[in-house]
């Protein structure tokens, strides 16, 4: 178990509070989503942040160890997750380093320590690095799912580990934003596609499904709630692709999805070029993992 001081310098860093504020600053809504990406049912009350997450970090930490001298899974995934890259791409003060640095030093009173693997994760290690956090059992975390659709066809094309589609509208008014995609995409030598750039089936809704089905990554675009767009973003969920949500208003997410970070961009020359900033700091992480 952690101490009380380690604790509340954790979720100090949790929240981005000072002296930790190159750590992200999560609001209300935001702590919400950090425990709901771990599968923890925690919902931020309104009162005081750093106060609050002291004391979701004290329940987690009273929890059974994962091992002797180690803490519980839940608090070990609260520490790997603080660190995730995804973290630390959309603002120039924030510095991981830095992050990684104090969460060390936080822990080193309880005789723990940070292990980092290649894609750039960290796993919570003993000081003597005998004991990695990924050496207890766990839950898979992959299954593999067979099915036969009965309104679409499975394409016989392989799948492209560098194609990228685009869900979004059909409207003029989405011309830059698709512009500052592909900009992104040309950029890192990517193909990006849409449903109205092939045209390979007789059924428009096929062509979506094969754009979907054979991408990597797809980028779904949430502005005006369009239906079209969420009902492509469920299949693309349903076939485990890694799906990029982004939108002119976080207001047209559905709630059901408020838990996904989104690239929240205005429409017009500086937010389009913020967008291509945003995601290709995004695919860069993404498209680095296997």
């Amino acid at each position: 178990m952690l101490g009380n001081p380690t604790l509340i310098k954790l979720s100090e860093m949790v929240c981005g509070n000072s002296p930790f504020d190159y750590f992200p600053y999560r609001s209300s809504s935001y702590l919400t989503s950090f425990f709901i990406d771990l599968d923890l049912d925690y919902v931020h009350d309104g009162s005081t942040r750093g106060a609050w997450v002291t004391s979701v970090l004290k329940e987690l930490n009273a929890k059974q160890p994962v091992a002797t001298g180690m803490p519980s899974r839940e608090m070990i995934a609260v520490i790997e997750r603080l660190l995730h890259p995804d973290h630390f791409l959309f603002d120039p003060k924030f510095d991981r380093p830095k992050a990684m640095e104090a969460v060390k030093a936080c822990l080193k009173s309880s005789g723990l320590s940070l292990a980092e693997l290649p894609n750039g994760l960290v796993k919570v290690c003993a000081l003597n690095g005998e004991f990695i956090s990924t050496a207890y059992e766990t839950p898979p975390t992959e299954r593999v799912l067979t099915f036969k659709p009965e309104i679409f066809k499975v394409p016989e094309k392989p799948q492209n580990p560098k194609l990228v589609s685009v869900m979004m509208p059909f409207s003029p008014a989405f011309k830059g934003t698709y512009e500052s995609i592909k900009r992104v995409t040309d950029y890192m030598s990517l193909e990006c596609l849409r449903a109205d750039d092939i045209w390979d089936n007789s059924t428009f809704m096929q062509d979506i499904f094969n754009l979907i089905f054979c991408a990597k990554v797809v980028v779904v675009d949430f502005t005006g709630r369009n239906p079209n767009v969420m009902y492509e973003t469920g299949i693309a969920h349903t076939l485990g692709k890694t799906v990029i949500p982004i939108t002119q208003s976080i207001g047209d997410i559905p709630s059901d999805l408020g838990h996904h970070r989104a690239l929240k961009y205005l429409p017009n020359e500086q937010g389009y070029r913020d967008l291509s900033n945003d995601l290709y700091k995004r695919l860069k992480v993404v498209m680095s993992v296997a």
